[in-house]
């Protein structure tokens, strides 16, 4: 039995049968406090702090490296939800293993995903075949999505704290500047590759909404989420991508491990005599690094994914 078929009776039995919906839970006394916010990852705590400024308490379930598609809640985080005024995730199934931990939390806490408001058609690419009816969550790389998910926190806050909704308003205005002028940087950053080069193939398919965006063939060892276990031939299919579009790198990211990657290296170079190399650094997926560092915000995030790109496709 795993961990999170223990954890969602356990949210049951704390929870009741009859609890409210969020929709219509009372909102918190919060004249002589900062709300409690609970992120599901990183760069929602991120996102978190710079929209909710001092008027918010920020925690995350998982921490700098953690990989949120195969992530299950512990006691500890359902207490520490259970605790919090709003619980922020991704939702689309990013947080695979949580979905119905959020569901259950949602009848006490205001749990809200931040692609909420997103267009399906419009915003979403939809999942790979298996997984019909769901979309690839990795929106945050796209910068103008990421500025969609931020009105969706406002939005949150401004809801469970109307007396703070114009310093949630101001900063996100403010934020939304700050990534509108991410979003141009990096239009100007790819203009150094020419197209033929932009070319990017990484451990698993995080990054299609970024190529979609920046112009970049985009392809992945794995699947959208890495619970799916590349086979024999999707290790040769990569490998003779490579080789027929002599791409010189190939990307490890920080949450998941290396071996698969370094699998098609190798049949790149037995099989089609192409010698690729695994580039000199490697990209942040699903995971920040720890706070304090260069990319321990979304925006220097973003900021050293696209510099290790171009760095190593050129």
């Amino acid at each position: 039995m795993t961990r999170v078929v223990l954890i969602v009776p356990l949210i049951a039995t704390f929870l009741g049968c009859s609890a409210p919906s969020g929709d219509t839970l009372p909102r918190p006394d919060l004249s002589g406090r900062r709300a409690r916010v609970v992120a599901s990852t990183t760069m929602i705590a991120d996102l978190a702090r710079q929209i909710g400024g001092s008027h918010v308490e920020v925690s995350q379930l998982m921490q700098a490296g953690v990989d949120p598609h195969g992530y299950r809640a512990s006691a500890g985080d359902v207490q520490k939800m259970q605790q919090a005024d709003l619980v922020l995730y991704n939702g689309l199934h990013l947080e695979g293993k949580m979905s119905d931990v959020f569901e259950q939390m949602s009848r006490r806490v205001r749990t809200v995903a931040i692609t909420r408001n997103f267009d399906p058609a419009r915003d979403l690419r939809p999942a790979e075949e298996g997984y019909e009816g769901t979309h690839d969550p990795h929106v945050l790389f796209d910068v103008r999505l990421w500025m969609k998910a931020a009105d969706c926190v406002r939005d949150a806050l401004s809801e469970l704290d109307p007396a703070h909704a114009e310093d949630y308003a101001a900063n996100n205005a403010k934020y939304q500047k700050v990534l509108a002028d991410l979003d141009v940087e990096v239009r100007e950053k790819v203009k150094q590759l020419p197209e033929s080069r932009r070319k990017l193939v990484t451990a698993h398919d995080a990054f299609y909404y970024f190529g979609a965006a920046y112009g970049f063939e985009v392809r992945g060892l794995q699947g959208i989420s890495t619970n799916a276990e590349p086979s024999t031939r999707d290790v040769q299919d990569l490998a003779r991508y490579l080789s027929e579009n002599r791409v010189p790198a190939i990307f490890g990211e920080t949450s998941v491990a290396t071996r698969g990657i370094e699998a098609v290296q190798q049949a790149a170079k037995k099989g089609w005599n192409h010698q690729v190399k695994l580039a000199e650094g490697t990209l942040y997926s699903d995971a920040l690094d720890e706070e304090g560092k260069p990319a321990g915000t979304y925006v220097g995030m973003i900021r050293h994914n696209v510099d290790t790109i171009i760095a190593n496709l050129k």
